[in-house]
């Protein structure tokens, strides 16, 4: 199966969420068809932020939804952002009693289903369920607060789900989420990322349109010279 085409998901955590269907604009004016929601429940990190409702917001704005649920019991609130509308649910391998079956559960309601991990997680934990993953995402940073340094050694992760896709066949992309800006995400690419999510990159730029295509191109980059 041919690699998809690397996209960049902004993540609305460094959003202005006094502005944040203006933000989602911004960056949909720009080309961007994809946005992330961070949903943080105090517990599996140390932050809160987004419910189903932002979910609702950004599907308003007409662009696909990416609802990453940094929580403690994602069993439970999986279907909640399903129904809210998310495309994509994603859920973290260290919270998950049985990650293959929520996987499934997932895609069963209706949604494609992802599975993160955190640094600390080694990667061969995660290799028997990639096969039932359409995304698997590489954590760069400690999650929980936007703005965090990019953690190079996090690439080795990438390339081992790299090689377990493409040798599985599998229809599942290789994400990255944490300190990606216009330096990191060609590394990220080169290391075998397809989908980069940028938060503090693109919402705090000055200019979140223009932020988000530099991004694209710096990614772009590499592909044009065989990635």
């Amino acid at each position: 199966m041919a690699r998809p085409e690397t996209v960049v998901v902004p993540s609305l955590l460094a959003a202005d969420f006094a502005r944040f269907g203006e933000c989602i604009d911004a960056v949909k004016a720009a080309g961007c068809s994809w946005v992330s929601v961070d949903v943080m429940d105090g517990h599996f990190v140390p932050n809160l932020s987004f419910g189903p409702d932002h979910v609702r917001m950004a599907k308003a704005r007409g662009v696909i939804v990416d609802a990453h649920l940094m929580v403690a019991n994602p069993e439970r609130v999986a279907p909640w952002f399903v129904k809210a509308g998310a495309d994509v649910v994603t859920v973290h391998w260290e919270a998950c009693r049985d990650a293959a079956g929520l996987l499934r559960e997932i895609r069963r309601l209706g949604a494609k289903a992802g599975i993160a991990l955190k640094p600390a997680t080694p990667a061969k934990d995660l290799a028997g369920v990639v096969g039932g993953a359409d995304y698997v995402l590489v954590m760069t940073v400690e999650p929980g607060f936007g703005g965090a340094k990019f953690m190079p050694e996090m690439l080795s992760k990438v390339e081992f789900f790299r090689k377990a896709v493409d040798a599985s066949g599998a229809a599942c992309r290789v994400a990255v989420d944490g300190g990606i800006t216009v330096e990191t995400a060609p590394r990220a690419a080169a290391a075998g990322a397809d989908c980069l999510v940028a938060g503090s990159a693109v919402f705090g730029a000055a200019d979140a349109g223009r932020a988000y295509q530099a991004l694209v191109r710096s990614s772009a980059a590499v592909e044009s010279r065989g990635g």
